[in-house]
């Protein structure tokens, strides 16, 4: 039995009426322009948004129970007769309605309503709420609702577009033997890159080989395959306090216990990090030892010695975050500089200084954790991106990156020092390194409370990332800190709010 799909209104004018070899089924309130679109004319968007429609209304009709399960729906020839529209729209319209699994085909019949079953239960899973409450300062700086967005983690896109060139892209695919790489690439990630970044460590004093370089997709998916093979459910992890809040949504949801070291702004303090490490029995300790986020302080020699002494006496493995890396002076004090690759993982990414959208990261350590941490990386993903790695490679090659990376100096110190100035204009001391990473450290005066502040700037377009955020348990309150981005100090209207609601 073959179904008439009609308006009740009829199409074109025409009133419906009974056919002896048909069963009519009317349809109310179509929201069709039910006309007759010439076919070779119907392009592009045009052409998509009918077929959107179209199938829209069909499954729309299924689901209020229209069309029963099993019923045969009209040929595409019938069916773009009566929609007032071209064949192949309606070819398009039955497979996306094939698509979602509202119509099957069996060939040389037709198109059918399919048995609809309702979707699966979701386990309860407590973790998963923790990780997307820590997260949802990262839900905010992916959307990017907000006007002002000094609580952005990222530098505005003025700061790095232009880095990679069209040469790059061309010099990339070139890397491809001109063909479009389907085919598998080294697990392990694209050789020259590991070797130009194995050249760029070791101006740092970090020796590694290129074997012992594992490319992944950016820092987080770094963060990731660590957390996967060092971490199981219940495990005590040693993290700063405050400290990177992705990287507490993580452990939070693989159902780790995250043990709080305290941050200042010469580094995790060493005694308080034996003390933990002690109670807990930990094994593992995340630090970002340069520029670090949220605070924006930096790791001195001395405390970097200390650290470095409490994971020999206590076998800890140490993940360092050295994510401004390439910002930073080559002498700064770095954890995998004075370990000499023995107990500590480096985590590098270009996400905050070439481009967030190519999504490219690195591990570097000693061999007997990362050919663990490559096999974890097959597991999951199988490989890495050839093509995103061949473009930061072509870009790191003939000195483009380098260049940025002077300009991009220049412009964190000159807005380092804007923020200074109408910090110290309102009496609010901060915490800001001119030869640092993105971030600053501001102080809110006593009485105020992070939270409450950052909710009241939403409602005036303006996103702040509160520091409660930055610590394990992201008590609201914890902090009287905001974390703020150098990048986005110019707007003036950031100062002006913070006057208006912290001194009245």
């Amino acid at each position: 039995m073959t179904w008439l799909l009609l308006p009740s209104s009829g199409v074109g004018g025409i009133q419906p009426k009974s056919y002896p070899c048909f069963k009519v089924q009317f349809w109310s309130n179509l929201p069709l322009p039910y006309q007759t679109f010439d076919g070779d004319n119907l392009m592009g968007e045009h052409a998509n948004t009918l077929a959107s429609q179209v199938s829209a209304e069909i499954e729309a009709r299924i689901r209020a129970g229209g069309l029963a399960v099993g019923a045969r729906l009209p040929s595409l020839r019938q069916g773009a007769q009566q929609f007032g529209v071209a064949k192949n729209t309606m070819v398009e319209a039955y497979d996306r309605l094939v698509a979602r699994g509202v119509l099957s085909v069996r060939p040389g019949s037709g198109f059918y309503v399919r048995q609809q079953f309702p979707a699966p239960a979701i386990p309860e899973r407590p973790h998963l709420q923790q990780a997307v409450d820590a997260a949802t300062l990262l839900s905010e700086q992916l959307e990017r609702r907000f006007r002002t967005r000094i609580g952005e983690g990222r530098p505005p896109s003025a700061w790095i577009e232009g880095v990679v060139a069209t040469r790059h892209l061309r010099q990339a695919l070139a890397g491809h033997g001109g063909k479009s790489g389907q085919h598998y690439d080294d697990p392990a990630g694209y050789l020259p890159l590991r070797e130009t970044l194995a050249g760029m460590l070791a101006e740092r004093a970090i020796k590694v080989d290129p074997t012992n370089i594992v490319m992944t997709f950016g820092g987080n998916h770094a963060f990731d395959l660590i957390i996967r093979q060092l971490v199981r459910p219940g495990d005590p992890v040693l993290v700063e306090s405050p400290g990177y809040y992705p990287l507490f949504a993580k452990l939070k949801l693989i159902g780790a216990r995250m043990i709080p070291v305290t941050r200042t702004l010469r580094g995790p303090e060493p005694a308080m990090l034996d003390a933990a490490a002690k109670a807990s029995g930990a094994r593992v300790f995340f630090t970002q030892s340069l520029a670090q986020n949220p605070t924006g302080g930096s790791l001195d020699l001395p405390t970097a010695h200390q650290i470095l002494r409490v994971a020999e006496e206590n076998g800890l493995t140490i993940v360092e975050d050295d994510i401004f890396g390439d910002l930073l002076p080559a002498t700064a004090p770095r954890l995998a500089a004075l370990d000499g690759s023995q107990r500590v993982l480096l985590v590098g990414s270009f996400a905050k200084t070439l481009s967030a959208t190519l999504r490219v990261g690195y591990v570097a350590g000693p061999p007997q954790l990362l050919g663990a941490l490559q096999a974890m990386k097959m597991l999951t993903v199988v490989n890495s991106c050839g093509h995103t790695e061949r473009v930061v490679n072509a870009t790191l090659a003939d000195g483009a990156y380098r260049r940025h990376l002077g300009r991009l100096r220049r412009r964190i110190m000159d807005s380092a020092g804007i923020l200074s100035a109408w910090a110290r204009e309102l009496g609010m001391a901060v915490h800001v390194d001119p030869a640092g990473g993105y971030y600053a450290w501001l102080r809110l005066p006593d009485g105020v409370s992070d939270s409450d502040l950052a909710r009241r700037a939403a409602e005036r377009d303006i996103f702040l990332a509160p520091g409660s955020i930055f610590y394990p348990d992201g008590s609201p309150g914890q902090s009287r800190h905001l974390r703020m981005n150098v990048a986005y100090a110019g707007d003036a209207r950031v100062p002006r709010f913070l006057a208006e609601q912290c001194f009245g």
